[in-house]
């Protein structure tokens, strides 16, 4: 080649380069002069330009090809493509990829039903409402650079649906997944509840129901949920006609197929009956129920137990307040068993105030008054376990952590309303929203006392937007609440982001 050297510029803050080589026409010297486009590393004598793309030069050795590591530099000015919702998205699949449950979520469909699952999954958290706007929302969102081969047109999402009830799909997704929750240590006790899901849908599941003589045309939604973490581990739905304690035995057959081998299990007192308190001492299983106030037991426990009730040794600290509680032996189906007979004074003057005017409009008694205030607040929790009077309580009330899960799932994990038409589509839908639901407990727990939660900060992140080029992603600067929100989850807010197209 030739002998020559490269001369710089600077235009508008950018560095371009050309080479120049020595002529002589007619006696006169000038340059002739080669564009090597714009400077990328000056240094290493790395250029781009259009013809060539990205390219080393020396004067010495002439053109040759890009090192590895810079062979997608300077693509930040390439042609721009559009603006999208950046933030929420980079947080939400970030956070999850640090948990160990993302290698589960991230294989529950395989090649291009992979991009649409974990998109649609963001729809449920990020984006919400009717499934015929995934698309749009899709488009407009990072989640369509993360996950290029998605397919959310609303025929599309029906099908694919379809296909995520299908019961091998779930079956292979429990397997993993309760593997994963159920790796640590410790006894691993379940708590199970259920809700109802109102629809007017042409299903058999969908009948009219009396649950606590709360009187709907609805199905029923039954989650576990594992005790020590609160994380919704295996959910079933059952017809709206269907009684919560026929419902347990199928529950437990079902979670020991899944691989639960359930140790101790927290029940609501629609789940007490003599059958299924057979069925839990036959598994070896402990349990921890409330009694119904219409039951023998509970009437010849509290008429036993409850003029002694409110003795100072039979006082117990409980969040923030006291309460009475005196623990006695009982027999359930012939076993040793332990009631646990409490007052709750505070309860009980709600219950004073509405039912003593109530009784008095009716033309009750003084004697029978006095019996309704006596047992206001009075309520009975047995258990196939000898405790202390002041450790029932604080167990007892871990089932609100699956009345909490219920909340995120309709309140954030989109369970509600259905917008579906068949049986098959219903339960690829509770299986995104079943999914969804553990994305938003994990969250939850992370911005717990953090003075935010994870509504407030995916709304907050929602904001930051980010510009898309042919191969890179340019995320905006996050404000100081963003940069808050990054640091409590410890995720780093990239520069820039290659995109392979």
């Amino acid at each position: 080649m030739p002998a020559g050297f490269i001369s710089y510029q600077t235009k508008n803050g950018i560095r371009y380069a050309r080479f120049c080589i020595a002529r002589y026409k007619d006696g006169k010297k000038f340059n002739e002069e080669t564009s090597l486009g714009r400077v990328i590393d000056e240094g290493r004598g790395i250029f781009k330009n259009r013809e060539r793309g990205v390219f080393t030069f020396s004067v010495e050795d002439g053109y040759g090809p890009a090192p590895d590591d810079a062979a997608n530099e300077g693509q930040g000015k390439g042609k721009f493509r559009a603006i999208l919702d950046f933030g929420d998205s980079y947080f939400l699949y970030s956070f999850l990829a640090g948990t160990p449950y993302w290698d589960v979520f991230s294989n529950v469909m395989q090649g291009n039903e992979r991009d649409t699952f974990l998109s649609l999954l963001g729809y449920y958290i990020l984006g919400g409402g009717a499934r015929c706007h995934a698309k749009t929302w899709w488009e407009g969102n990072y989640a369509s650079v993360l996950f290029p081969k998605a397919r959310l047109d609303g025929k599309r999402i029906s099908e694919f649906l379809r296909a995520l009830g299908d019961e091998k799909t779930q079956r292979r997704f429990f397997e993993r997944y309760i593997k994963a929750v159920l790796s640590g240590p410790g006894i691993h006790g379940i708590l199970i509840d259920s809700e109802g899901l109102p629809n007017s849908i042409d299903m058999e599941v969908t009948q009219l129901s009396n649950h606590d003589g709360d009187i709907n045309v609805e199905t029923r939604l039954i989650y576990i949920c594992e005790r020590n973490t609160g994380l919704p581990l295996y959910f079933r739905y059952i017809s709206g006609n269907i009684v919560d304690f026929s419902t347990l035995a199928t529950t437990v057959e079902e979670l020991e197929k899944a691989g639960v081998c359930t140790d101790f299990a927290i029940l609501d007192a629609g789940y007490y009956c003599e059958g299924n308190i057979k069925l839990l001492y036959e598994k070896g299983i402990a349990f921890v129920t409330r009694l119904k106030q219409n039951r023998v037991l509970y009437k010849e426990l509290v008429a036993d137990h409850l003029a002694g009730l409110q003795a100072p040794e039979n006082l117990v600290a409980f969040n923030k307040r006291f309460l009475f509680i005196q623990k006695t032996p009982c027999k359930l189906q012939g076993r040793d068993a332990f009631a646990y007979i409490c007052k709750d004074p505070v309860m009980g003057m709600l219950e004073t105030r509405n039912r003593v005017p109530a009784a008095l409009a009716d033309g009750a008694s003084q004697q029978e008054v006095f019996e309704t205030i006596q047992k206001a607040g009075v309520f009975v929790i047995i258990s196939s376990e000898d405790m202390k009077a002041d450790e029932i309580l604080p167990l007892y009330y871990t089932r609100q952590q699956i009345e909490q899960v219920f909340d995120i799932t309709k309140n954030y994990a989109e369970v509600l309303p259905l917008r579906v038409h068949s049986e098959e589509t219903f339960r690829g839908h509770l299986f995104v929203s079943f999914v969804a639901a553990i994305a938003c407990h994990l969250m939850q727990k992370l911005f717990k006392d953090k003075g935010t939660n994870q509504m407030e900060a995916l709304r907050e992140l929602r904001n930051q937007k980010c510009k898309l080029y042919d191969k890179v992603v340019i995320p905006m600067e996050p404000r100081k609440k963003m940069n808050d929100i990054y640091k409590i989850s410890k995720i780093q807010c990239p520069v820039r982001i290659p995109v392979d197209n």
